[in-house]
């Protein structure tokens, strides 16, 4: 129960950041440490999210791995 309650929240998430994408369609400069380019708002917002679940995700995976390593040293110890 408690995974389709997160697959339903993460699908209201995306259908929000997707009507706020298409409404913010008009061009930006984003500035860059070695230059300007324009880009339309809708892909800086949409490559900001994707950005940031890459980063969560790999953080997320960081923290996996650390409390795998430290389970196996922990049943290792008990043996």
């Amino acid at each position: 129960m408690k995974n389709q309650w997160n697959l339903l929240l993460a699908l209201m998430v995306i259908l929000i950041i997707a009507i706020f994408s298409v409404i913010n369609v008009e061009p930006v400069t984003v500035n860059y440490l070695f230059g300007k380019a324009e880009w339309p708002l809708i892909l800086v917002i949409i490559g900001s999210v994707i950005l940031g679940a890459l980063f969560i995700g790999l953080i997320g995976m960081v923290k996996i791995y650390q409390l795998q390593k430290a389970l196996k040293k922990y049943e290792s110890e008990n043996d």
